[in-house]
């Protein structure tokens, strides 16, 4: 076992020394790849995200990502044990010198989008892993963090004692309340099924109130199993938001034209949320 263990690890490039045994392929992060391993000095299982530090871009969003997930220790949060470079060296701060960095982070039996695959859940589990959803949210949000990318795979659930911890911060980024970012917060967040209408209509300038939009179409998506709002595009995307909750600005009507996509006609049909008001 072991010795296929490490075929895995030589196979995705894993070098972390002797101290990682057993390596199984979990799935890919926003920034990642995910192995579980064996910690053979802390005797525990562990989840291990490879970044490639391959340019002064990547370089940058793993430096943001460390920096987020060093300060956040709750709950509800996947707890962060160690961020190491090659061979299992301790990167002490020093990023630039490597071409890949280990994220070692607690190890969770499954996540919640495996679990609806399984079917609707139970109005009690519902509440239950919303509940810790939120709580986790919460504690994120006073740390002036964003998510960003909240979806249910991004979701992880212990299965013994029902634990939920949100993981993956590659797309999240600390904001300072007190200061305007409009025109700085990158465009292209967010599953596209969990974006919330100011993310579609206004891709740079959002708040906090992203990640709770998402976590409402995740409450949603637990009680029916399936996604509440499934576009096949942005357009789609806003139509279906508005035929759910018609409730839209005049103004906001040419702002949705204006910012949509180019692909798409202006006179495509479905458009039919306005011709009812």
């Amino acid at each position: 076992m072991a010795e296929k263990g490490d075929c895995f690890a030589s196979v995705y490039g894993y070098d972390l020394g002797g101290r990682f045994v057993d390596f199984q392929p979990l799935g890919f992060g926003i920034n990642g790849l995910v192995l579980s391993a064996v910690d053979s000095r802390a005797c525990r299982k562990v989840a291990v995200k490879k970044i490639t530090l391959s340019d002064s871009r990547s370089m940058k969003h793993a430096l943001r990502e460390i920096k987020i997930i060093r300060r956040l220790d709750h709950d509800n949060i996947v707890k962060v044990y160690e961020v190491l470079g090659p061979k299992g060296t301790d990167l002490q701060g020093e990023l630039f010198k490597y071409s890949v960095a280990y994220i070692i982070q607690e190890y969770m039996e499954t996540d919640l989008a495996r679990l609806l695959e399984q079917g609707t859940l139970t109005e009690e589990h519902a509440k239950l892993f919303m509940y810790q959803l939120l709580r986790g949210l919460k504690y994120i949000h006073s740390a002036n963090v964003l998510h960003r990318d909240l979806k249910p795979a991004n979701i992880f659930i212990s299965t013994e004692d029902l634990v939920l911890k949100i993981g993956d911060f590659g797309l999240a980024r600390i904001v300072d309340q007190h200061y305007s970012h409009k025109g700085y917060l990158s465009e292209g967040l967010v599953t596209k099924w969990y974006r919330s209408p100011r993310l579609l209509l206004s891709p740079n300038n959002y708040t906090k109130a992203i990640d709770m939009w998402a976590a409402g179409c995740i409450l949603a998506e637990m009680l029916t199993g399936k996604m509440l709002f499934a576009g096949a595009h942005e357009l789609e995307q806003m139509q279906l938001i508005l035929e759910t909750v018609p409730v839209i600005r005049e103004e906001d009507k040419d702002e949705l034209l204006r910012v949509m996509p180019s692909f798409i006609s202006s006179s495509w049909e479905p458009l039919t949320f306005w011709r009812r008001s």
